[in-house]
């Protein structure tokens, strides 16, 4: 190819000597964990192969749908009915406008790192990339477990309804040549949105799975046991929710049981009687996680299917959210010390989307870690709009200043892509800068053996102590 050459070189986003040795020397070959993601596990479980890069890199991918959107790229090549060759085309030029962008680093890092292609993406070199990817990916080689391996991902732990029968999970698990160990986490959030039109088919359905008539309350705690206790048996050590905010309505005990029957009855709740209701289902899914020993994570301040009209045509997950500006402080207070006060607060990660939460994050996990578990409440990695390089800086520093860096567990992908493992390695450059540039500036000594030490533990070693996953 006569093209630009990547600018992707071996010292990326590393400013010194010291960074680079931080990074060459003790992050770069660590394993990943990859606690939270949204990939599907049939795919692992029957180790699929890609047709082309379309396939693996396009078709889901909202960032990317955004970005080709705003370039003014007619919707039938985004996912509409343009062959795959032709929506890689139309992405292939978008890139170039998307300089200054996390899309433009993520693009040229993934296509190197998967294809060793060091050739800059743009509308005259897409034809040739594309043939180039897609040949590689039909090659055994690139199946999706294999792909796992090439990345070095030791755990993958996907996100799972309640009503999932796990069975491609239960299918890989007898798989003996597995090198990745792949789990799940269990997210309840349709069972815990009672003014949802669909609220009363989704307990129907959880009827169905637990074989048992939910028309009470407790029986819908029960249920919902039973289906924690079911993830467990099949090795799930996690629970997710993703929220706008932590819900907490003081309440009593028969005033819930009243409004969950009034809604099974299809009779009309009140806003007020749906945040009492979300507030107790919370706190009983927060206390049986902290039963069976799970880790809980939150997920908030996303403002969700914005634009009503494209929600219709297309359906959730297809790029209309955005950053919400959501009170948090209060509840999520209120939240944890009404499980601390139990001594039933399970380890919590918190994880924000406005990052003027930041400090309000940072300064709450103080308040709940108690000394008894390493880090046990866990400010998040930046996600969704801030998972690059800006978003991730002001979360570490957020968390340096105000708790301690060296016990945070670190990033994940939180993706829909076999494609994102590289978000990891883009994570580690910048800790890494991070601590070579205060080193260079003499804010912190030049003592590489112990902060290479917590860089390791930021990258790999603090996620493997506090989930303590099995190796494969």
């Amino acid at each position: 190819m006569s093209a630009p050459k990547t600018f992707i070189n071996d010292n990326f986003l590393l400013q010194n000597k010291y960074a680079e040795e931080l990074y060459h020397n003790y992050a770069s070959s660590l394993p990943i964990i990859d606690y939270h993601c949204h990939l599907p596990p049939q795919d692992i479980a029957n180790n699929r192969s890609f047709d082309n890069i379309s396939q693996i890199w396009i078709h889901g991918d909202h960032y990317k749908w955004r970005a080709m959107r705003t370039l003014g790229v007619n919707e039938t090549f985004i996912t509409g009915s343009a062959s795959d060759e032709e929506k890689f085309l139309q992405w292939g030029k978008t890139v170039p406008y998307t300089m200054r962008n996390p899309l433009y680093h993520w693009t040229h890092l993934e296509l190197l790192r998967y294809y060793n292609i060091d050739t800059l993406l743009n509308e005259k070199t897409a034809p040739e990339i594309y043939k180039t990817a897609s040949d590689i990916l039909k090659t055994d080689a690139y199946s999706c477990q294999n792909i796992l391996n090439k990345m070095n991902v030791e755990v993958v732990c996907t996100t799972e309804d309640p009503l999932d029968t796990l069975e491609f999970h239960q299918q890989y698990a007898k798989n003996e040549n597995k090198k990745t160990y792949m789990s799940t986490s269990f997210r309840p959030d349709k069972a815990i949105f009672i003014d949802t039109e669909s609220y009363n088919d989704y307990i129907d359905a959880l009827e169905k799975v637990t074989n048992s008539e939910i028309k009470t309350y407790d029986a819908l705690c029960d249920a919902l046991k039973n289906r924690i206790s079911y993830f467990n048996d099949n090795g799930c050590k996690l629970s997710d929710h993703g929220l706008n905010a932590i819900p907490f309505v003081n309440f009593t005990e028969a005033e819930i049981k009243t409004i969950f029957a009034k809604r099974r009855n299809k009779e009309a709740i009140s806003q007020l009687e749906s945040l009492k209701f979300q507030t107790a289902l919370l706190l009983f899914l927060a206390e049986t996680y902290h039963e069976f020993g799970w880790v809980q994570q939150f997920h908030l301040g996303a403002l969700r299917n914005n634009n009503a009209r494209m929600l219709t045509q297309l359906g959730p997950d297809t790029g209309w959210d955005s950053i919400g500006d959501f009170s948090q402080a209060e509840n999520l207070s209120k939240f944890l010390n009404t499980l601390d006060t139990k001594d039933k607060l399970a380890k919590t990660i918190l994880y924000n989307l406005n990052p003027a939460d930041n400090e309000v994050l940072a300064t709450m996990i103080g308040n709940f870690n108690d000394g008894s578990v390493k880090g046990k409440v866990q400010f998040g990695s930046g996600w969704w709009f801030l998972d690059q390089k800006d978003g991730m800086t002001k979360q570490l520093n957020a968390l340096s200043n105000m708790g301690l860096i060296s016990c945070f567990i670190g990033m994940l992908t939180d993706s829909r892509s076999f494609m994102s493992f590289p978000r990891h390695e883009y994570f580690r450059r910048i800790v890494c800068n991070l601590f070579g540039e205060e080193i260079e500036k003499g804010e912190l000594p030049n003592d590489m053996e112990w902060i290479g030490k917590m860089v390791q533990g930021i990258s790999y070693y603090n996620a493997k102590d506090y989930f303590n996953f099995p190796s494969k």
